[in-house]
């Protein structure tokens, strides 16, 4: 089973072929993603990559757009003053299935 390290939106993933995972949003209308792999893992050959490794490509489908992640609760607290703030965030992920690499 070949495995690969890729990189998505400034962090690297190890990934395999079919493979689903959970990335950073990318931009609205992205259907199918081709990136180069910056190491991989064939049996007992790695190939290391300068920045790449050349000639092996990544292919990944987009499954689902705009996940929520889980919500994040921030407070803001200034003691002896009767003060806080409470806000709430939730980070929006794309998760795709990794197709071939080849």
């Amino acid at each position: 089973m070949k495995k690969a390290v890729i990189l998505i939106g400034g962090k690297q993933y190890l990934v395999e072929e079919n493979e689903t995972l959970r990335v950073d949003l990318l931009p609205e209308g992205t259907k199918e993603l081709e990136t180069g792999a910056l190491l991989v893992i064939d049996g007992d050959r790695t190939l290391v990559g300068t920045p790449e490794v050349e000639g092996v490509k990544v292919s990944a489908k987009v499954v689902e757009e705009k996940v929520a992640g889980e919500k994040v609760r921030v407070i803001r607290y200034h003691s002896k003053k009767r003060v806080h703030k409470e806000k709430g965030h939730r980070q929006k992920y794309s998760t795709i299935q990794i197709v071939k690499i080849a």
